[in-house]
């Protein structure tokens, strides 16, 4: 194992200690996948795919398993977009979306121009955790 994967899985079984979890071997690989290469956004079976790749020997539920464990321990952020579609989000700062229909593809909007005014009140005994905004996009079509 060279010193620069040997570094990154040390950061990720430190990450994942942190957040209050076990890091076991296959929760630091997936860590590893999923932090290797900055933000982004996957889906259960896009990280599945990625795991199985990189020689990872692990079912699909195992991940669905995992991902929601990283979340519920503040490491990612959850994206329902569409339907049953759910994406996964490295960057767990508030920022919105972009996403591109029938492309299943989605990216952050960049810091600042997006205003949220008019919020409702929670009921009693309860605060906003945070509000996503998905912008659905398509190609434009010809007149």
């Amino acid at each position: 194992m060279d010193s620069k994967v040997r570094n990154d899985t040390v950061a990720v079984d430190k990450r994942v200690r942190d957040a209050g979890l076990r890091p076991t071997r296959q929760r630091v690989a997936l860590g590893n996948l999923l932090f290797a290469k900055g933000d982004r956004h996957l889906s259960a079976e896009e990280l599945h795919e990625e795991a199985l790749a990189a020689g990872v020997p692990v079912s699909l539920a195992t991940v669905y398993n995992a991902l929601h464990q990283f979340t519920e321990a503040g490491l990612l952020r959850i994206l329902a977009v569409e339907g049953s579609k759910t994406y996964f989000d490295t960057n767990t700062s508030d920022h919105h979306h972009f996403f591109i229909e029938g492309e299943n593809r989605i990216f952050d909007i960049a810091a600042g121009p997006v205003e949220i005014v008019n919020l409702p009140e929670p009921p009693e005994g309860m605060e906003i955790a945070n509000v996503d905004i998905v912008v659905r996009l398509r190609p434009k079509r010809s007149k």
